[in-house]
């Protein structure tokens, strides 16, 4: 029936639909913000000033999709999750939050599948870049015989390439790179540095100072 009523809603213009969405759905979209043609069934959808979601997205089952000032949302992506409040599962995991948090000016591209189930964090002028990554916060402890959940977290100013995948418990720090096609698999401190392969290793300290993208104060690199 959501499904339904936001989809009717696309006959609206957007000044129209953003007032239906706020009080209908209860959600919380500034008057500068925007979301195209995309379907968002979060529980609470927050965003701030002059974000954005585009066309034909997908989102279901979290608790919780939250776009900071000018963070953006591309097109043809998925997201999904197990809420944190249903019991059934993952009821050893302690203070886990099913939401997406999308950090001020970053971005996140086109046609990326993403599990938010433990929470996925993305920093400050971080651009999660190409296409068909996969972060995954939840997956089948083999030893235990459960299913076991961990947040990904993603740094400030971070650059990830196309196709890469996250796993549970992963972490990028900041001012990092992950190299096109990485398997990211572990918790990483080292930040300044350039990470790669499968699974994802350190391969070299990055010299942010020379380099505008991390010095950079808007989040969408034309």
């Amino acid at each position: 029936m959501k499904i339904i009523i936001q989809v009717l809603f696309f006959m609206f213009p957007w000044k129209i639909r953003r007032i239906l969405l706020n009080k209908i759905f209860k959600y919380d979209i500034h008057k500068t913000s925007k979301i195209g043609y995309s379907i968002i069934l979060s529980k609470k959808l927050l965003m701030e000033k002059h974000s954005r979601i585009g066309n034909f997205s997908f989102c279901q089952g979290i608790d919780l999709l939250h776009l900071k000032e000018y963070g953006r949302l591309g097109t043809f992506n998925y997201i999904t999750g197990y809420s944190s409040y249903l019991k059934s599962h993952f009821s050893h995991v302690k203070n886990r939050k099913c939401e997406f948090i999308i950090g001020k000016h970053s971005a996140v591209t086109s046609r990326h599948f993403l599990d938010a189930t433990a929470g996925i964090y993305i920093g400050n002028y971080t651009t999660f870049a190409g296409i068909k990554s996969q972060i995954l916060t939840h997956s089948i402890d083999i030893e235990l015989n459960i299913q076991d959940a961990e947040m990904v977290e993603i740094g400030d100013y971070c650059f990830v390439g196309t196709a890469c995948i996250f796993l549970k418990g992963s972490k990028l720090p900041n001012n990092s790179i992950l190299g096109a096609n990485s398997l990211l698999n572990k918790k990483n401190e080292k930040e300044c540095a350039l990470y790669g392969g499968v699974p994802a290793r350190y391969i070299k300290d990055i010299p942010i100072e020379k380099y505008k993208y991390f010095q950079r104060k808007v989040g969408f690199v034309n």
